[in-house]
């Protein structure tokens, strides 16, 4: 027997209308399947419309996740998944898995992941920044050298207070590789100004190879960094990677180096 005997071509062209006018576009371009595998079921009313909104929602979930994705720029798309937690023992799993609860979010809390590089810190913040998309929320990515490259410029066209609302308006801010270039101090002032606008307002995951005893040479000016840090750490967790490089793991499954060049480095005294 058809599945679809009940519903006439005119019908099915009618209900595709007014789906796609609703811009119920998985709807419509699954109709008559979902019509036929109803009919062989035998659904009742409720399950075949729970069934129908069920996948619009899915894939409406699916679009918005895919597209606050791309607005975040992240380098990369890595999942939590991939990361490889036995190459890097140092790190507390559990407390990673914590985090990828985006509770940290609501709390208002900081990620701060500090280690040499080659560790995964990149990885682990932006899977973390993944996992926040995931959760509905609106995150940006940025090095911080493009960062306050960023400000810079736009201190100089007198835009600053403009770019400071594209830094601040996400509900989540991932700045990477902080300690990686020096900051002269006009940068050192810029980057205050945002961490000030952020402060308690919106959290941040931050990650640099340097350790928090060394900010003040990396932002050139010891009391900037001791504001900035006394900010950042003020409802603060604190991932402290001390292990050997990926890239280090790379070149060793290559045969470029020897093991006995790859102690582990490391991640500095918090």
């Amino acid at each position: 027997m058809n599945a679809t005997a009940m519903t006439t071509p005119a019908q099915l062209e009618r209900l595709g209308e007014h789906l796609r006018k609703l811009r119920l576009r998985k709807s419509s371009e699954r109709l008559e399947a979902m019509l036929q595998h109803a009919a062989a079921q035998e659904l009742p009313y409720a399950d075949f419309l729970e069934q129908v909104l069920g996948e619009e929602v899915a894939a409406k979930r699916s679009q918005n996740i895919a597209m606050r994705t791309a607005m975040a720029r992240f380098p990369f798309v890595k999942p939590l998944e991939t990361f490889d937690f036995g190459y890097q023992p140092s790190i507390d799993k559990k407390q990673v898995g914590n985090l990828a609860t985006c509770h940290f979010i609501e709390h208002g809390d900081n990620v701060i992941i500090l280690g040499p590089p080659g560790v995964g810190k990149t990885h682990l913040a932006v899977s973390l920044g993944l996992k926040a998309i995931e959760a509905g929320y609106r995150v940006l990515f940025t090095s911080a050298a493009n960062l306050i490259a960023q400000l810079t410029k736009a201190h100089a066209e007198g835009k600053l207070d403009d770019k400071l609302k594209v830094f601040t308006t996400p509900r989540l801010l991932v700045i990477d590789e902080i300690g990686y270039l020096p900051i002269d101090r006009q940068g050192a002032n810029l980057f205050f100004q945002l961490i000030s606008r952020r402060y308690e307002r919106g959290p941040m995951i931050l990650t640099s190879n340097q350790s928090f005893g060394t900010w003040g040479e990396v932002f050139g000016d010891r009391v900037i960094a001791t504001a900035i840090l006394d900010r950042l750490l003020h409802h603060a967790v604190t991932l402290n990677i001390r292990g050997n490089s990926y890239r280090l793991k790379e070149k060793l499954k290559a045969g470029l180096v020897r093991s006995d060049e790859s102690d582990p480095q490391p991640g500095g005294e918090i």
